[in-house]
Formats: structure tokens, C-alpha cells, sequence
């Protein structure tokens, strides 16, 4: 895969990133079921022979898990196989497993350390505010991330799930190297402000669920639905798995496989295609529990869809 610069940064990234949320395992408000660790691992050693170089994850993943996950499939290769690391502050826990919002210096100050001991790395390539919550601490938790860039903790920071306003009052701190949105062909919100904005502004966009947890794959049914796990967080948290909206994708998917078929790739390396062809978008989010997973998927960073495609598959959008 070829590379891109993110944002005003010095990493050059691959247009595909392995995601590692689901990977975090069960035991927390928004986990995917149960996981097995060997299968994790398997799925991130695919992703780097299949040339990914960065993998992006969160403490909040699994409460620490995702990333310990993360240390132990790294762990042993060598200098110039090992990934970028991306992750995450701002959510916290306790010893009951209730998540909790907190962007003051301190938490986030200990947050990092935590995530470097996790990782078994000395420094963090991107270090991302996950949620900007509570919006009332949010310039001193930005404030007290470009210290640890200053301290060497961090290379670079970034944000994730802010809005425009939210970005300005970081900026007005200091830089911004990237926006982690939520975005796919089921999630077009961000198009109207924020991705102009990042646009004007040299912010690098790494999208997350560019398929749509994964309902975008083209591997989905009402039986696979009903056969999730009690505790997979799409079960009843996603509103896009609920009905009528999820027979609505269902059949929104079944009208784009002529289309990916076309072309000669997946459903899903349509939809990350089509993520990936905007001009703001720096990079997508690929979430994998094994391997086998992403194989299918790596077209999608060779396919530039023209207007007329992107016109067609949005021709065919749910109203």
C-alpha cells in the first residue's frame, strides 16, 4: 500500500489501519462477545504481512486488554516490522468496571503512563482525546497532552469525535495532527462541516467504522443478527443493527453488489473505497477478530472511484 502523511505530522500511514475495539473482548459496556487472544494476535500478524503499519486502539478497549493484546502480538518482531501505535485518553474505569469521563491533567497525565506500560513501548506515535468529555475539560486535557509531546511521552496528538467548535478551542492550544470520525456510506454527517474543515485546516481524517461495524461487509442476515452474543454491543447499542434501519442496510447492501462485483472486489472494499476517495480522508479503520478477515478488504486502497461510481452508490443510499 502507498503511503500518506497524516496531517501536519511526520508519520506516513497507510490508507488501511487495523483497528483493535473488538479485539478488547468482552466485560465492558461496549464489547463485541467473547474473543479469543490467539485469534487477535493472528489477525494483527495478517494485517502486517498484508502491509498495514499502523494499528489504532484505546485503554477503554476491553479495560486495558486491546492494548495488552496489541504488546504481546508485537512483541519479539523486529524494528523494522513493528507498526506505528495509535491510542487513546479520557475514558477511565474502576475497580466495579464502570467507565467513567474525565479530561482533567492528572487523569490524563496517568492514562498515559498506564498505556505506555500496557503497550511496552517508551513513546506513544499518536495520542488521541477519545471523546470530548466533558466538554468542560476539554482545554485542559488538550493542554496537557501537547506537554507530554513536550515530555517525550508523545509524538504526536490528535483528536477523536470533536465537532468543528470543539476543534477551533484545541487549535487555539495547540496544532492539531488528526480527527478520528465516524464515517461510511450509513454515517455521511461529517461531510457537510467537519470534513471541509479539516480540509482547510491540513487536520489529517482517520475514519472510523467505514463499514459500519462491520454490517457494510456483505457478510450479514437477520440470522447472523439474532445469533449475536447477549453482550455484543450491536445486539442493541448501534442504532444502525436496529429495525427497521437494519433491513433497510440489508437490502442497501444487497444493491451495491453488482456494483463491487464490477469492479472485482467486495462489498466491504467497495464501501472502504468509497470512505477512502474523499479528499479529506487520510485513512480508514479496520477492525479484524481473525485472520481471514482483511485479505479481501486491501483493495479498496488501490480503487479510486470516479464521480460517476460515487454517484451511483449514492443513488442507491437508504432514505
Amino acid at each position: 500500500m502507498h503511503l500518506r502523511r497524516l496531517g501536519n505530522s511526520d508519520l506516513m500511514i497507510t490508507p488501511l489501519g487495523f483497528g483493535s475495539w473488538a479485539i478488547g473482548g468482552p466485560g465492558w459496556p461496549f464489547a463485541w462477545g467473547g474473543q479469543d487472544d490467539g485469534d487477535s494476535s493472528a489477525a494483527i500478524h495478517e494485517a502486517l504481512d498484508l502491509g498495514f503499519n499502523w494499528i489504532d486502539t484505546a485503554p477503554v478497549y476491553g479495560l486495558g486488554h486491546s492494548e495488552e493484546v496489541v504488546a504481546r502480538a508485537l512483541a519479539g518482531l523486529p524494528a523494522g516490522r513493528r507498526p506505528l501505535l495509535f491510542t487513546k485518553c479520557g475514558r477511565v474505569w474502576n475497580e466495579r468496571r464502570e467507565v467513567g469521563k474525565r479530561l482533567t491533567a492528572a487523569s490524563i497525565r496517568a492514562e498515559c503512563e498506564a498505556s505506555l506500560r500496557r503497550l511496552g513501548v517508551d513513546c506513544i506515535d499518536l495520542y488521541q482525546i477519545h471523546w470530548p468529555e466533558p466538554d468542560e475539560e476539554v482545554e485542559e486535557g488538550w493542554a496537557e497532552c501537547a506537554r507530554l509531546v513536550r515530555d517525550g511521552k508523545v509524538r504526536w496528538i490528535g483528536v477523536s469525535n470533536f465537532n468543528v467548535a470543539q476543534l477551533e478551542r484545541a487549535t487555539a492550544i495547540a496544532p492539531v495532527t488528526s480527527l478520528q470520525p465516524p464515517y461510511s456510506l450509513l454515517r455521511r454527517d461529517i461531510q457537510a462541516t467537519i470534513l471541509p474543515w479539516c480540509s482547510a485546516h491540513g487536520v489529517g481524517v482517520l475514519a472510523y467504522s467505514p463499514m459500519a461495524s462491520g454490517l457494510l461487509t456483505g457478510a450479514w442476515s437477520h440470522a447472523r443478527f439474532a445469533a449475536l452474543a447477549a453482550d455484543d454491543w450491536r445486539k442493541e447499542k448501534n442504532p444502525l443493527f436496529q429495525e427497521p434501519r437494519f433491513s433497510e442496510h440489508l437490502a442497501f447492501v444487497e444493491r451495491l453488489r453488482p456494483l463491487a462485483a464490477a469492479r472485482g472486489i467486495s462489498v466491504g472494499a467497495l464501501a472502504l473505497a468509497w470512505v477512502l476517495g474523499h479528499g479529506a480522508v487520510t485513512a480508514a479503520i479496520v477492525g479484524a477478530r481473525r485472520p481471514g478477515q482483511l485479505a479481501e478488504l486491501v483493495a479498496a486502497a488501490d480503487v479510486a472511484l470516479a464521480s460517476a461510481e460515487r454517484d451511483a452508490i449514492t443513488a442507491l443510499l437508504p432514505g
